[in-house]
């Protein structure tokens, strides 16, 4: 069965395998049984809270198989995959050996968009930046008055998304979600940046970057990034678009959005590009600041611009965004030294991008490096640097990045991986800082080697630091 039969037929009496219990799995498998698919949910592990899912599932006739998530069920037409599922495990190399398809939840949710009316999508990738950008581009659709809303790799699956009545969908779009995708057709899409990540699931840099390039659709508005050559050259080679429309941080060519002095302002979407600017905002409406906060705010802004978002809207959405935790997250000033959570960068683009936001900063590092070179960042960064503690299965690679590109700056290993771990860490990084300093968690690794995911690890250091504030407390405070 091709592509195009199952995009324009009925799911109706279709034999469909879901692989995968997670959240948008579970989505995908009801809204398919609510089309009269018939439905088998298959997934590796077994244990209570799959078990409650299956029964959910059961009681709307999708069949759940637990424990094996390797065979094809028999009869399989079509197989939605979960994001997370690589493309050579034993179940999907069989599907494609026998030629059905395999699409992923967002493929499926485009697909099962309404005949008539259905709401435009707005749709964001990038190696960095990506839930960020949706939550500002989504504050500025509503500040502009459009029913609007932030789906896809943010969070809600974008199959229940598609069966509202939404003006207008902001989507996240991650590289694994795009590998699956064949149609999507996005009014507007941004490419943020591009820097290796994923490389354990896509193979090659080349798999990874053309994943992310399918997210530029004919017809499309492509937004990219004038100041990474990889997101330039994307929108540059892409075929059919409907216009180019370039963000940077330097001063806008016509075209482009940019920046003048402190003001972030539109040199493509006004009457006359070539002499004609509209200020959209200024640094004071960005939070929280920094550098590549401001490319976001710029690209959400792009993507708004193609909508018909006024100015004034772009503005106020920026002030009613409320930034996620553990990316540059401001957690205390504790003797005239800042801390800051950036447990989110758990790769050397964005730890890059977080360090080049403060100046001098002891940097807390460390974690699981998926085979990335951290060699360039340390480079980057290594005259900003105070000090460093590093921890974490593959802080020695750090270390070593920091004894060829950074010689002279004192560094601290801890080894703990138990509960107190953190502790000692911020407690290290403390005795390296001096007031006016930022002590700036900004693991580049990814945190399962220690935690349970980025936010836990984010929350042990908020943890340590206020453990650090009530240590700090002069006596009589009122502290306890």
């Amino acid at each position: 069965m091709d592509a195009q039969e199952v995009t324009t037929r009925t799911f109706d009496g279709l034999d469909v395998c879901v692989a995968g219990l997670g959240v948008s799995g579970r989505a995908a498998a009801r809204a398919l049984a609510a089309r009269g698919a018939r439905v088998t949910v298959v997934d590796a592990r077994d244990d209570d809270g799959r078990r409650a899912h299956a029964a959910e599932l059961a009681a709307l006739g999708v069949a759940v198989r637990l424990g094996d998530g390797e065979s094809l069920p028999a009869g399989t037409g079509l197989v939605v995959t979960s994001p997370g599922w690589r493309p050579d495990v034993p179940l999907l190399a069989a599907a494609a050996a026998s030629g059905i398809e395999i699409i992923g939840e967002v493929e499926l949710a485009w697909r099962l968009r309404p005949a008539e009316g259905a709401a435009p999508w707005l749709a964001i990738t990038g190696t960095d930046g990506k839930t960020t950008v949706v939550r500002m581009l989504a504050c500025m659709l509503t500040a502009a008055g459009h029913k609007a809303f932030a789906v896809g790799n943010v969070g809600t699956p974008i199959v229940e998304a598609v069966a509202e009545a939404y003006d207008v969908l902001a989507v996240e779009l991650s590289s694994y979600q795009l590998h699956w995708s064949s149609s999507l057709a996005p009014a507007a899409a941004a490419v943020l940046n591009v820097a290796p990540d994923h490389l354990d699931w896509h193979g090659t840099m080349d798999a990874y970057v053309g994943a992310k390039a399918k997210i530029f659709a004919p017809g499309a508005v492509a937004v990219y990034n004038a100041d990474d050559a990889t997101s330039t050259a994307l929108a540059e080679r892409a075929e059919g678009l409907a216009r180019r429309v370039g963000f940077t941080l330097r001063v806008p060519s016509p075209g482009e959005l940019g920046v003048v002095e402190e003001l972030l302002v539109d040199r493509a979407f006004t009457g006359d590009p070539a002499s004609e600017a509209a200020e959209l905002a200024a640094f004071g409406d960005v939070r929280p600041f920094a550098p590549h906060n401001v490319a976001n705010a710029l690209a959400a802004a792009a993507l708004a611009r193609a909508f018909g978002v006024p100015p004034e809207a772009v503005r106020d959405g920026l002030r009613a965004f409320v930034p996620d935790p553990h990316r540059i997250q401001h957690v205390a000033d504790v003797a005239g030294v800042a801390y800051v959570n950036d447990s989110k960068a758990t790769q050397p683009h964005a730890a890059a991008a977080s360090l080049a936001a403060y100046e001098p900063v002891v940097w807390i590092a460390g974690g699981l490096l998926k085979g990335l070179d951290v060699d360039d960042l340390v480079r980057s960064c290594a005259g900003r640097l105070r000090g460093a503690v590093l921890m974490g299965r593959d802080r020695h690679r750090i270390a070593e990045a920091l004894a060829r590109h950074a010689p002279d700056v004192p560094v601290v290993d801890v080894a703990d991986t138990d509960t107190g771990a953190m502790d000692r860490v911020v407690n290290e990084a403390a005795g390296l800082a001096r007031p006016g300093d930022t002590v700036l968690l900004a693991p580049v690794g990814a945190s399962f080697d220690m935690f349970a995911n980025y936010p836990a690890r984010g929350e042990a250091f908020i943890a340590s630091v206020g453990r650090l504030a009530g240590a700090a407390a002069p006596a009589g405070d009122g502290r306890r």
